[in-house]
């Protein structure tokens, strides 16, 4: 059986911590700035933890060596 490849892209968007949650950057910051209020850019800054569900398919499929 050969071994299993990580999925490059998703090697740039998730890390694991050390507790084996998978951290995410913000959805909704691309594009579209206008139309959104200040605070709700505020809000968007910076990485959050994924849920369980899907972080064990993160984990499970594009990640199996990390």
């Amino acid at each position: 059986m050969p071994k299993l490849k990580t999925h490059s892209g998703s090697k740039k968007r998730f890390k694991i911590t050390g507790t084996g949650k998978v951290m995410r950057a913000q959805a909704g910051k691309r594009h579209g700035m206008i139309k959104r209020t200040n605070s709700q850019i505020r809000n968007l800054r910076g990485t959050t933890t994924m849920f369980k569900g899907d972080a064990d398919n993160v984990k499970k499929f594009f990640l199996p060596n990390g």
